[in-house]
């Protein structure tokens, strides 16, 4: 609701609690969050980096906060945000607010509709295939996170956005930098991010050579220069390669997220293999119940004072809002902390929600549905190869995953 002039006029500002509130452990949601939820559902922060902020933990609050038009994006580039990098982060599109966010996003949208993704699930199936074959001539133990979870979702993008699957070594080392927040010194971030911008600004160079290519890059220079009001050659490049890092670095590290959650719920795999037609909605909860994310990020700046949660939220202060906080309110999702396939209901915030929504969530949807269903039905004796004490978690980095995983069958 909005304030009014009387209320506007004072407010108690609690001191800020450090976060995130614990080193992540594995894919727990710390339950500090559910705490909040239930006491105090907007509470200050003050992350590792940046100018203290509000987080937001019930989901309808966490969806106003991200869906609002007295939200933004923009000011963050101002500001010294609120986050969990020493750097301002490279997020592209993410510090944008409408118009221009809708310019650039209009561009790349009509090519992941459902429509779109949908006609590219038969090519995504051969491409799991021949690795779950590669994996199967190899024998046990093999590495998931090398033989499927990495490969798939790059060759997807790679063909959809039309740069050469040869070059994956390269590009996915160059990602990192846009995820990491200690894996990587300062200089190393941005000699990386050079990298990728040149990477691309050389395959934008070759489009314009060859402008026959029929791919989403392609499109992008066409769109570039047959009109250059509707983007510049900056926005061109940084468009493409936050496209081809984030079109695979989330869905490579969920995918093993994904199987970890399933292996500790072998009732839940049974159903699957029993029936594939479930796997949709189970990918749905999977996402829901996987906290991908060792924080929150990407805080909104209020345009005017909002209140939210009972608190007054000043105009030009930032919000964060927690996703994983969210996606296991209890007043949502009935027994939140609990893995249910059956979950008829499931508006999770998996994707993020308003005009900031992962505009690629169909395409990991079907890419998440493509290797659930065939890791469980082709290896029917999925198991982990190694204790799990063994398992070794990324750190330093925006999200949660496995460097490895090594599996039997």
């Amino acid at each position: 609701m909005r304030e009014s002039a009387q209320t506007t006029e004072s407010r108690t500002v609690p001191p800020a609690r450090p976060y995130p509130f614990s080193v992540p452990d594995r894919l727990v949601v710390d339950p500090t969050y559910g705490e909040l939820r239930e006491n105090e559902p907007m509470t200050r922060v003050k992350l590792p980096y940046g100018e203290e902020a509000w987080l937001a933990t019930r989901y309808e609050d966490v969806r106003t906060v991200l869906g609002d038009v007295r939200f933004g994006r923009a000011p963050a580039v101002q500001r010294d945000e609120p986050r969990l990098t020493p750097r301002q982060q490279y997020s592209g599109m993410l510090t944008m607010d409408p118009p221009d966010h809708t310019r650039l996003r209009r561009l790349v949208a009509k090519a992941f509709t459902a429509r779109r993704v949908e006609a590219l699930r038969p090519r995504t199936q051969e491409i799991a295939d021949e690795l779950v074959d590669n994996m199967l001539r190899l024998g046990p133990p093999a590495d998931l996170v090398e033989h499927v979870a990495t490969p798939l979702p790059i060759q997807v993008i790679c063909e959809l956005l039309g740069v050469p699957y040869a070059d994956r070594d390269r590009f996915h080392t160059w990602s990192e930098a846009i995820v990491s927040t200690t894996s990587l010194p300062l200089e190393t971030i941005q000699e990386y991010l050079n990298n990728l911008w040149g990477y691309i600004g050389d395959l934008v160079a070759e489009r314009r050579r060859e402008p026959g290519i029929d791919d989403l890059l392609g499109a992008l220079v066409r769109a570039r220069d047959e009109n250059q009001d509707r983007l510049s050659e900056t926005e061109l490049v940084e468009l493409a390669a936050g496209l081809l890092a984030a079109g695979h670095e989330t869905t490579v590290t969920q995918i093993p997220n994904f199987v970890y959650v399933l292996l500790h719920n072998p009732d839940q795999v049974a159903r699957l293999r029993a029936d594939p037609s479930l796997v949709p909605a189970a990918v749905e909860e999977l996402l829901r119940y996987v906290p991908l994310g060792v924080g929150s990020s990407f805080a909104r700046y209020a345009k005017e004072d909002v209140e939210v949660a009972g608190v007054l939220v000043r105009a030009g202060e930032p919000v964060l809002g927690s996703l994983s906080s969210a996606n296991r309110d209890g007043t949502v999702f009935a027994d939140p902390d609990r893995l249910d396939l059956d979950r008829e209901q499931n508006p999770h915030l998996g994707f993020g929600h308003g005009v900031h929504h992962c505009v690629g969530a169909q395409l990991a949807r079907m890419e998440l549905q493509v290797a659930v269903a065939t890791l469980v039905t082709r290896l029917p004796g999925l198991r982990l190869a190694v204790p799990e004490a063994e398992l070794e978690w990324k750190r330093g980095m925006l999200v949660r995953g496995l460097l490895g995983m090594p599996v039997a069958w």
